[in-house]
């Protein structure tokens, strides 16, 4: 559980690895190879075993790519990355290029050349995207083509770590607060409704969510890595490795779950010809649509029928992660008191920040693990947006500085995501004033109420604007949905620039994060999670409006803030949400001290 701070790749990497990489490459008769940072589930979140593209480059972001030829290579990154993939990757070795502006095809069309052979591994890529990559290759006059044997693994060898085999255990009826045969039935209701016979299931979260197990398999997530086929009539076959699997979870699943090995897998796809399977393309690779292809099924496209079931949280899982983020804020709130105190007195580093965080979640006795690994930066770390800290780059704490963290944890009952900013010493009017900036968008979006059918890229301008009002910005999205003691990261909804047409619907979990980074200075992100409420009349409106309720309650640091930027209704809104916070948390707090602090920084603008 405990986040380590060892650097498990390193910017030598290139030079050690893209060799052996060319080299198992030009056994297969390739020119290049693609390198995408998602493994055979599409996880975020990867076991150190699939860790491909951190092997091959150095760079341990979550999001990425990579495209390894003959005579050069490229990484790609997104704007959470571009500092972080400087540091860690050798930019002799790899040019480092944007993943969203062009990315890998516009890259592709440019450094291939007529005749040449791409490969990829078509478990690591979805149909879609390959899609795009052949188009994209076909306009240089190369061409792509599919490997048995994956080369970077072949290089990899017998240094690369073993697939993990973490027990499955299930998750019980009053965290999960529905029947896994319910929710079979109601997903089969659903593939009847496409036309569909039976569905593959590929997302490890989807599988925890259906059957009602976790894992833990996949670092900071507690999923298992397996697969399954639900039939129409709730009937489903899963595959997990057999060392995961006990008595009890046979029992636990029943005899409408058949379980079988992944081996079986080909040969149960097999047995599919002649039906309608629907296959989510965003989620399954290609191998399972040119497997199913192959055995004459009819593949019918989709997304994952478990997706948005999955999203909308049900009452029980409501009132577990409620529990879960009062429980979170009493460690959250011993850790900032901490900073106000001996943090301010003497000089502090980020890996001390982590492991005293940490810490004051072990406290709570419920802590099962990270939610991720914790970000803390220190004065110009802080506006490296996904940085981790490392024994390499560990920053002490600066007077006159800012202290961004961001951090969650996972309980049986709902996972935590929180960010919060924090003045070490006296901080300038710059600060404060932008940390103002960045709280008034995180207000706007906290109090909207929106009709029916909108979508988060709906609402996502209203937590720049302050920003954009001054010509500012932030390279990221202001919200993602989260799991229930599933993955910190999940979907179908989101709140960002980007085009999203999944309509937030009651029961969703979000994060709200706007932030403002001054590379080389400072960063400033506020982070707290919400859930989508029922519709609602609004006195003298016309039309019930859904909303959002907060759930993350910690304080925010008041000194940082610029009163006189706020509004009347920003300074009672921040005012009930530190009310809230006192109200919530200050009972559960045990030590004198700390509850006394709280009830200082939680008085009123």
């Amino acid at each position: 559980m405990r986040q380590t701070f060892d650097e498990t790749t390193d910017p030598s990497f290139g030079p050690k690895h893209v060799p052996l990489i060319r080299a198992a490459m030009k056994a297969q008769g390739l020119d290049g190879f693609l390198v995408p940072h998602e493994d055979e589930h599409q996880n975020e979140y990867l076991p150190e075993a699939n860790d491909r593209l951190g092997w091959a480059t150095g760079f341990t972001g979550s999001a990425g790519a990579a495209v390894i030829l003959a005579d050069k290579a490229a990484i790609f990154v997104d704007g959470r990355y571009t500092l972080q993939v400087r540091d860690q990757v050798d930019a002799g070795v790899f040019e480092i290029r944007d993943l969203v502006d062009g990315g890998v095809p516009a890259y592709l069309e440019t450094a291939t050349a007529k005749g040449q052979l791409i490969g990829y591994d078509p478990r690591l890529h979805s149909p879609d995207a390959l899609e795009r990559l052949k188009v994209a290759a076909a306009k240089a006059g190369a061409a792509l083509k599919p490997v048995e044997a994956n080369p970077l693994d072949e290089a990899w060898g017998a240094a690369r770590p073993a697939q993990p085999t973490a027990p499955v255990t299930p998750h019980p009826l009053e965290y999960a607060g529905e029947e896994s045969a319910a929710k079979r039935a109601r997903i089969g209701q659903a593939l009847a409704g496409k036309n569909a016979e039976a569905t593959v299931l590929t997302a490890p979260s989807s599988i925890a969510w259906l059957f009602n197990v976790r894992g833990g398999d996949v670092i900071r997530s507690p999923l298992p890595l397996g697969q399954a086929i639900l039939n129409q009539d709730g009937t489903a076959r899963l595959f997990l490795d057999p060392v995961k699997v006990s008595p009890e979870l046979r029992a636990w699943l029943g005899n409408e779950v058949r379980l079988e090995t992944p081996d079986d897998l080909p040969t149960a796809l097999a047995e599919l010809k002649g039906k309608r399977v629907l296959v989510d393309p965003g989620q399954s690779s290609a191998w399972y649509f040119d497997t199913l292809a192959n055995a004459g099924a009819e593949v019918v496209r989709g997304e994952d029928p478990c997706a948005l079931p999955r999203a909308c949280k049900n009452p029980v899982e409501i009132a577990g992660t409620r529990e879960a983020h009062a429980r979170d804020g009493v460690a959250v709130t011993r850790f900032l008191h901490w900073v106000a105190t001996e943090g301010q007195s003497r000089t502090i580093d980020e890996v001390e920040v982590v492991t005293r965080l940490e810490g004051f979640r072990q406290d709570t006795g419920a802590l099962k693990d990270l939610s991720f690994d914790t970000i803390a930066g220190a004065a110009s770390n802080g506006a490296i947006v996904h940085y981790r800290p490392t024994t390499r780059l560990n920053k002490q704490t600066q007077q006159g500085s800012l202290l961004l963290v961001d951090s969650g944890a996972q309980y049986l009952d709902g996972t935590t995501d929180i960010t919060r900013t924090v003045a070490i010493g006296e901080p300038s009017q710059e600060m404060c004033e932008r940390f103002t900036l960045v709280l008034k968008g995180h207000l706007a979006l906290a109090a909207i109420r929106f009709p029916a059918g909108t979508t988060g890229s709906a609402l996502d301008a209203l937590a720049r604007a302050p920003l954009w009002n001054v010509g500012l910005d932030y390279d990221h999205g202001t919200g993602h949905g989260v799991g229930s003691y599933l993955g910190v990261h999940e979907g179908p909804q989101r709140i960002s620039k980007l085009p999203n047409f999944v309509a937030l619907r009651p029961g969703m979990i979000v994060s709200n994060e706007p932030g403002y980074y001054k590379e080389g200075a400072y960063g400033i992100r506020i982070e707290n999670l919400q859930f989508v409420t029922e519709p609602a009349p609004i006195p003298g409106g016309e039309r019930e409006m859904l909303g959002f309720e907060t759930l993350t309650l910690a304080p925010m640091d008041r000194r940082l803030i610029v009163v006189e930027m706020l509004s009347a209704s920003e300074r009672a809104q921040m005012d009930a949400y530190h009310a809230r916070v006192l109200k919530v948390v200050g009972p559960r707090i045990e030590q004198p001290d700390v509850r006394a602090w709280l009830e200082a920084v939680c008085a009123p603008l």
